[in-house]
């Protein structure tokens, strides 16, 4: 029994021992509750001074959506109202960045990616670019097919963030017709966009990127608007919280004629070159035709890579011919014929012998027959484009002379055109060009073959056709432009202050052409009298560019149309002068309608 009471504690023993353990136990479950409450607090500090800022703004966007709506661009007009560049709906693909945290768009852009046929690298870098917190919709595409709307809402669930809306994209009704004059829109690069982001330009925007629809960007975009919605857990739009909205771009209406652009366009066919109609009494821009083109369609949504493959495999598409420098050949003889008689060193009534060929310096200049036209005034010179006889003028007046006049025909700079950025402004040599590009002087073989349109000038068509009006105006150059409105374009022209002998002497010499000479081609008895010119040059690569110039009536010109064909073989007289007829019977018997459909009208209103 002792032992076993040695063994068992007292009954102080045992109280003391049981009173402790129930203090430790509070004291653990002090400690353990003093460390949830520090964790706690910590994470809220964390949340609500670190992350608050993210957290809020997260929180209202779950809610609230900024849902910015592009304008509807201006429209391009056609003189008469008719319209070459307009807007279509269609479907577009838009990111919202802020709907998902960066780590949770991989399956997403995966999914998007097989949908749209484009990169997941492309969408993953517009997602970068807009930022991911970022509550704005980013285009990611633009004209999806039906096809490709029934799938992204087939597959809605997996793509959260993901938004289709119909919106207006650029539309050519008449597919690739003036397409060198209108142009195409598309989105801009990052380069661009850099460069445009003081202007009010955001990622994904569409802009002007060649001919009227980049000359007048600022006129056709109009204002961005937009709204503020408001969102259920869904996504789903439960009311408009504010909206501003769009202000659509001003309409641009142009000088050009669509019917005589498509005149144009089929003369000209399939050859390469260009064709000019312009009214030279103002400069006004009937037709302007560049081969070989695009459509620029292509461009209002993304294009392929197949769709790109085949404009590249074309001949420059996207150069317009009507604005680059070429020889001018013998149309350029309307030039050396002007200073000629403006030198004083040649009369109206000048008679000059042509020969096969005159040999200058140990050099052979031919005639283009080699057999030479006998005794020749400057009209019969003119309509035979005798050679020969422009190279004894040139020889005589000298280079500063026939220098000095191409440039007051306005060769040597851009002419004033809306479309500055694209147009040459030729080149108009002279002995400080030649030192400086060639490394030696001018020489009296240079000054005769820049007679004839041929050896470093260079003209182009636009300027070609300028050249024309000032004999089909009696002595002005006008100012060509493509806007209708242009009221200082319309206005403005210079006389080149020729006396009347030397208008009187081109104007007949033009017309000579036409009635016996190198372009009876172009003649026609169902048309009104036509004067023009032809020339032919060799190119550098081969071949022949050929050229034809004309203006009509020749009494009281109201149009002017020069036809270019690059390496077209045949000379400009059978290859040019047939395009030019043909352009000119579209416009006669336009008139002869127009003014019939218009007396008519007038009839009617008459009799109510």
């Amino acid at each position: 029994m002792a032992l076993l009471h040695s063994s068992l504690p007292s009954a102080k023993q045992s109280e003391t021992r049981t009173v402790g353990q129930r203090y430790r136990s509070i004291f653990l479950m002090l400690i353990v509750s003093l460390l949830l409450v520090a964790g706690l607090g910590s994470r809220l500090v964390y949340l609500q001074l670190i992350e608050g800022t993210r957290n809020r703004q997260l929180a209202e966007n779950n809610r609230i959506r900024l849902i910015p709506k592009q304008p509807e661009r201006g429209k391009i007009l056609d003189r008469n109202g008719k319209i070459l560049a307009g807007s279509r709906l269609s479907h577009s693909v838009f990111l919202w960045p802020l709907a998902r945290k960066k780590g949770e768009w991989g399956n997403t852009v995966s999914r998007l990616s097989q949908i749209l046929n484009i990169p997941e690298s492309v969408i993953h870098q517009r997602l970068e670019q807009a930022g991911y917190n970022s509550p704005f919709l980013v285009r990611i595409a633009r004209g999806i097919s039906p096809a490709q709307v029934t799938a992204l809402s087939e597959y809605g669930s997996e793509l959260e963030g993901i938004q289709v809306d119909a919106e207006a994209v650029r539309y050519y009704p008449n597919g690739d017709l003036a397409a060198h004059v209108l142009g195409y829109t598309g989105e801009l690069s990052d380069e661009e966009l850099k460069k445009r982001k003081q202007e009010g330009y955001r990622l994904g925007d569409v802009i002007g990127q060649m001919g009227i629809e980049r000359a007048f960007e600022a006129t056709l975009r109009g204002e961005w608007g937009g709204q503020q919605v408001e969102v259920d857990g869904s996504g789903q739009v439960v009311r408009i919280l504010g909206q501003k909205p769009t202000q659509a771009g001003q309409d641009v209406t142009l000088t050009i004629d669509i019917e005589i652009q498509k005149a144009a366009e089929a003369a000209l066919g399939d050859r390469k070159g260009a064709i000019v109609a312009m009214d030279p009494r103002n400069g006004a821009i009937l037709a302007m035709v560049s081969r070989p083109t695009f459509d620029p369609n292509l461009f209002s949504t993304r294009i392929t890579d197949a769709q790109w493959k085949q404009l590249q495999s074309a001949d420059h598409p996207f150069v317009d011919r009507a604005l680059q420098a070429f020889q001018p050949a013998s149309t350029f003889k309307i030039v050396t014929t002007a200073a000629a008689l403006e030198s004083g060193k040649f009369s109206p009534d000048t008679v000059l012998p042509t020969y096969p060929s005159i040999t200058v310096g140990g050099i052979v200049f031919n005639d283009w027959n080699r057999a030479g036209f006998g005794p020749l005034d400057f009209p019969g010179a003119m309509a035979w484009s005798s050679d020969t006889f422009f190279y004894q003028v040139a020889m005589t007046i000298g280079d500063h002379t026939l220098i000095d006049w191409t440039r007051r025909f306005g060769f040597g700079r851009k002419t004033g055109l809306e479309l500055g950025i694209e147009e040459s402004p030729g080149l108009v040599p002279d002995d400080a060009w030649k030192k400086k590009e060639i490394g030696q002087g001018w020489f009296l073989g240079d000054t005769i073959n820049m007679s004839i349109g041929q050896g470093f000038l260079l003209t182009t068509p636009l300027q070609v056709a300028v050249m024309f009006a000032v004999p089909a105006n009696g002595g002005f150059r006008v100012k060509p432009h493509l806007l209708k409105d242009n009221e200082e374009s319309k206005n403005w022209r210079e006389s080149l202050n020729m006396q009347p002998t030397t208008v009187q002497k081109l104007q007949e010499g033009l017309r000579e052409v036409v009635t016996y000479g190198t372009g009876q081609a172009v003649n026609d008895p169902n048309l009104p009298a036509i004067a023009g010119k032809s020339g032919t040059s060799e190119d550098v690569g081969g071949g022949s560019d050929t050229w034809f110039g004309a203006y009509a009536p020749a009494e009281k010109p109201e149009i002017v149309v020069v036809a270019f064909a690059e390496k077209s073989g045949g000379g400009g007289g059978s290859v040019g002068a047939p395009m030019v007829r043909q352009v000119l019977s579209a416009y006669f018997n336009l008139k002869k309608k127009r003014g019939t459909q218009h007396a008519k009208s007038q009839s009617q209103n008459q009799g109510q």
